[in-house]
């Protein structure tokens, strides 16, 4: 994936396009300086982790430019997630998640909302750059308030 990313580079500067050039920049940086910090490898879970808290971060921003009327600066920042988010693997449906969190509540079969943190160590693997985890969190607390 990394690879991948910095070809889209070169690609992008020959087509020059600055905002993919801008953005994909970005986000290689934050890969290169999560690997000097913390010492370690650049693999796809490190690139999908960076890819990941990027879109995070522009999710929360458009929420703040809306608050203050700067519509210009929320469709730039859409159009940075749309771009990020090819680079994700496919998502998975919604029914594809709740089977997925129905083994993980077989195997774990929890008995109260302390068992969140059982829950989602395994579950965070197996969906991983597939789903929103705030989405993927809000289902198990759901089902959790219903034990």
């Amino acid at each position: 994936m990394y690879e991948n990313l910095k070809n889209e580079i070169v690609a992008a500067m020959k087509e020059k396009n600055m905002m993919k050039v801008q953005t994909l920049r970005g986000v290689k940086g934050n890969i290169d300086l999560e690997h000097i910090n913390k010492k370690v490898e650049i693999d796809d879970n490190l690139v999908l982790d960076i890819l990941t808290r990027e879109i995070k971060t522009r999710k929360e921003s458009i929420a703040e430019f809306e608050k203050g009327g700067r519509s210009d600066l929320v469709s730039k920042t859409n159009e940075e997630i749309k771009l990020l988010e090819t680079y994700l693997p496919e998502q998975l449906s919604d029914s594809d998640l709740e089977k997925i969190i129905d083994d993980v509540f077989q195997k774990v079969a929890p008995t109260s909302a302390r068992d969140m943190g059982l829950i989602m160590k395994e579950l965070t693997p197996l969906v991983k750059g597939k789903a929103d985890m705030k989405e993927v969190s809000l289902k198990i607390k759901e089902r959790l308030a219903s034990l």
